[in-house]
């Protein structure tokens, strides 16, 4: 009976649909009223019917559900070890360890964890053989999954500069490509466009021409890659960026007989942040996770509602950890494999940004590559353009931050006065920096100093 419940109704086309949605409108244009052009140029309509697609693009199933990761930044090492387990007792399912020394005794690090059921990434501000070949031999050894995340383009994005240079940093990873058969040991950077305000498009194309040159340049890849992205707050076009980045890099990568796939890790993004109105944050960082989850992310690291102007802390880490555990165990955001098929709206997207985002990554390749146009400053540039474009649309109320520059709350006294993260600077060219908040951070000081003063 539950086979054929609409086998008595007629179908409708959407021509028909369209039809009475114009007489619905009483003589309104129907593009001007309902048709609206996202900053990459996709205009986005009212209704999407079956009848309109022939040949939708096909993304591969995950064959696992999205691990729950929480960041922890090594500086004192017994305290991080305590940090790591406690994490993992109350929900986290892997580790994902930032690093600054080189010298750290990482097998101490990692000799309490438990190692064969837990997941760990390192991400690592330097670059070391012996170091790197220590984690193999630990994954070897104890028979754990390990990803390394190693990416020396990123470092050129967002410093300017190489580890060593261009043939020294290649001469490494192609040395632990072949020394380390254990572990996971390269990453590219994605979040760092979206965060510097890279459109989706834009953002899918920089990340694949990242990943065409180490393809270029490693002898070998025997690992999946891991791409580290930023998940923003357009809830669908975010679920159809991941789904089309992971279509693309498939399409990539069987060039270089890599039949690997590849592995995604989301953290949502930090442009929409604020610093006074926090507790919108978490709303926002909720979203952004659900769109990364429902794209089909591998794993997911929430961002603190505090993350911003506190240093890790326990609270805002259990909050972070908390909302990912709720979307799993709760809402069931794990038990479908692949969520966002049959979504006519999605699927569109999903097409649109691939096609958009495949003829960027063709004119940069056919322009030199990624590695060339970021020392000429040609990427810098164009993702400063963007940016620019995103914060006009921002101040004229085009583009809408609930609580920020629409129903602002009254006490948050930078609300009406926000400018997105500049993380672009004009100078230096050849630099994609991390946000510049100082100035924010300041003035929120002086206001707590002012009140402070006043109650006594």
């Amino acid at each position: 009976m539950a086979d054929h419940l609409f086998d008595d109704f007629n179908p409708v086309t959407s021509k028909q649909w369209k039809q009475q949605i114009q007489y619905e409108l009483k003589g309104a244009d129907y593009n001007e009223t309902l048709v609206w052009e996202s900053p990459e140029g996709i205009k986005v309509k009212p209704f999407y019917h079956i009848d309109e697609f022939e040949n939708l693009i096909t993304v591969s199933e995950k064959t696992a559900p999205f691990k729950i990761t929480q960041d922890i930044f090594v500086h004192d090492l017994e305290k991080s070890v305590n940090r790591a387990l406690e994490t993992l007792n109350r929900g986290a399912e892997s580790i994902r360890f930032t690093i600054e020394d080189e010298n750290l005794d990482v097998a101490k690090l990692l000799e309490k964890l438990p190692l064969e059921m837990t997941t760990v990434y390192f991400h690592l501000s330097f670059l070391s053989i012996d170091f790197v070949k220590n984690i193999d031999t630990i994954a070897k050894n104890r028979n754990a999954q390990i990803f390394v995340q190693i990416d020396p383009i990123g470092k050129l994005a967002k410093e300017g500069n190489w580890h060593s240079n261009l043939d020294s940093d290649f001469d490494t990873l192609n040395t632990i490509s072949i020394s380390c058969q254990n572990i996971n040991f390269l990453s590219i950077d994605g979040s760092l466009y979206q965060n510097a305000g890279a459109t989706i498009v834009q953002q899918i194309a920089y990340s694949l021409a990242h990943a065409n040159e180490y393809f270029n340049r490693l002898a070998t890849i025997s690992k999946p890659i891991v791409f580290q992205i930023a998940v923003g707050t357009n809830y669908f076009f975010e679920i159809a960026k991941l789904r089309a980045l992971r279509v693309l890099f498939n399409l990539l990568a069987k060039e270089y007989d890599h039949n690997l796939g590849c592995h995604i890790l989301a953290i949502p993004t930090k442009r929409n942040k604020t610093l006074y109105d926090y507790n919108v944050n978490m709303l926002r960082t909720t979203t952004e996770c659900m769109s990364a989850i429902l794209g089909g992310a591998d794993t997911v690291s929430n961002l603190a509602y505090d993350a911003l102007y506190h240093k890790d802390n326990e609270f805002g880490d259990r909050i972070s950890r908390n909302q990912l555990l709720v979307l799993k165990h709760e809402s069931y955001f794990d038990k479908v494999g692949n969520p966002a098929d049959g979504s006519y709206y999605i699927e569109n997207l999903t097409q649109q940004l691939a096609e958009k985002a495949l003829a960027l990554f063709k004119d940069i390749e056919a322009n030199g590559g990624l590695i060339t146009q970021l020392i000429e400053g040609t990427i810098q540039r164009k993702i400063q353009e963007s940016a620019a474009k995103e914060q006009e649309l921002f101040d004229s109320g085009k583009e809408i931050l609930l609580g920020t520059n629409k129903y602002p709350n009254k006490n948050d006294r930078m609300s009406h006065d926000l400018e997105l993260f500049p993380f672009v600077k004009s100078k230096p060219r050849k630099t994609l920096v991390t946000p510049i908040i100082e100035k924010r951070l300041a003035e929120k000081m002086e206001q707590e100093r002012l009140e402070s003063e006043k109650e006594k």
